[in-house]
């Protein structure tokens, strides 16, 4: 069969702009209405995306002030999801800095249970001192310590995934036996973050265990991803230093001892889709021409570790900031925005307008056969498995995705048309179901 994409819908309360919900057709209390998740899950259903994807982060972030702030749990949200869809993959956001290994497998298991093997982690670590602040510590762990205790917690967790082997539940009624205790194995993890000891009070879920997603770009942030993850949301400007992350993850799995094809890199876009080219520009005028600066201002302080006041709206960035490695917030984000300043010699004002869309992925207005273009130059010329579908305004910048664009790549032969026959995430994504390491070799897809 032709190699397809792989699509998911990074679904966020009004849209990716930060103005979306400034908009008349915007509901400013979205971001805590299922019955409008609901209806983005459905939509992305109707277009045959592999998945769906929530954010999340345990602090509040930034000021209220500029857009709806807060959000619905993901793991409580996608169960309801669950029960609304039928086959779209269903990825929510958890951090292993402020969560521990025992409860978040059992919530993932259960998840992938109740909707039948849909569910995936994306897997982060969380910088900034606020949330640190939340959880009792004075200051935010080093970056190299985030990673080093992520991976200790994704060891655990596969333990705990695999405590149990698939045929552990017997059921046999006329013994009076419901399980076998030869098939279950406590982990007894003890390591420099966490000491685990018994088997997770939850049967193997449909999947093993859930899709492992994985969103960080720094150089320890690949490293992870090139050992555990199974699809990765990335950010890239250009599709040159798309195809050399591509190239460099791709590589890394490799060299970790796995197949680079159990790795699936889809980078996000923000696509903004007028019938004409000029419609769609003035669609994204009027979404810039709402921003409010004074919130970008602070926004960017923030990212590039300045003080309040530093930046001047129609100045360009300091020519003396830190180089990325001094970092140990959101590297990779530091990265791509100094980079992208810099190249496209941008003031602060409009650096700010070209954030507001996706926060430094690409955004890109046209037509439907423009956007498509777009996506297929990127997929076949190694600069991607996928997109990570980020609509600036919701719902209906989803709506006209999946009925203008979808037609294009279905049309082109890089879409499916319909779901088909496999039915868990995993197979979605064309990845093995993988083997209890107590037991058997991996099934094929």
């Amino acid at each position: 069969m032709t190699r397809q994409l792989h699509l998911n819908a990074f679904l966020m309360s009004t849209g990716h702009h930060e103005a979306s919900w400034r908009l008349p057709e915007s509901d400013p209390h979205a971001h805590v209405d299922l019955a409008h998740y609901v209806r983005l899950a459905r939509i992305a259903e109707r277009g045959t995306f592999d998945s769906l994807f929530l954010a999340d982060g345990p602090h509040l972030w930034g000021s209220v002030a500029q857009r709806p702030a807060g959000a619905l749990e993901p793991l409580t949200l996608l169960t309801a999801l669950a029960t609304a869809t039928e086959h779209i993959g269903l990825i929510a956001t958890a951090s292993t800095s402020y969560n521990s290994p025992y409860n978040l497998a059992r919530r993932f298991a259960s998840l992938d249970i109740v909707s039948g093997g849909r569910a995936g982690w994306n897997v982060v670590t969380t910088a900034g001192a606020d949330a640190a602040r939340n959880f009792g510590l004075d200051a935010e762990p080093a970056h190299a310590e985030r990673y080093a205790r992520a991976a200790e917690f994704l060891d655990v967790a596969l333990k705990l995934w695999d405590s149990w082997e698939d045929d552990a539940i017997v059921a046999d009624k006329a013994a009076g036996v419901w399980g076998d205790d030869a098939r279950i194995h406590p982990p007894r993890h003890k390591g420099t973050y966490f000491s685990v000891e018994g088997a997770l009070n939850v049967p193997r879920s449909p999947q093993g265990y859930p899709l492992l997603v994985q969103a960080g770009s720094s150089e320890d942030g690949k490293d992870f991803a090139a050992r555990y993850a199974e699809a990765v949301f990335t950010a890239q400007q250009t599709i040159e230093d798309a195809r050399a992350f591509y190239g460099d993850l791709k590589s890394r799995t490799a060299a970790a001892g796995r197949d680079p094809e159990h790795i699936k890199v889809l980078p996000g876009i923000v696509p903004v889709v007028g019938s004409t080219e000029a419609e769609a520009r003035a669609q994204e005028q009027v979404l810039e021409d709402h921003i409010v600066h004074t919130h970008g201002v602070a926004n960017l302080e923030r990212l590039l570790n300045l003080p309040a006041g530093t930046l001047e709206l129609d100045g360009r960035l300091p020519g003396d900031l830190p180089p990325d490695t001094a970092i140990e917030g959101a590297r990779s984000r530091y990265t791509l925005v100094v980079e992208l300043a810099r190249r496209d010699r941008l003031t602060v004002r409009q650096l700010i307008g070209r954030l507001g869309g996706g926060r430094g992925h690409l955004t890109f207005a046209g037509t439907p056969e423009q956007v498509a273009d777009t996506i297929e130059t990127w997929f076949t010329q190694g600069a991607a498995d996928g997109f990570n579908i980020m609509p600036a305004v919701l719902p209906s910048g989803l709506d006209t995705f999946v009925d203008h664009v979808v037609p294009v790549l279905r049309g082109r032969g890089l879409l499916r048309t319909a779901y088909g026959p496999r039915r868990t995430l995993r197979e979605r994504y064309g990845l093995p179901r993988p083997a209890n390491q107590h037991t058997l070799a991996p099934t094929p897809v």
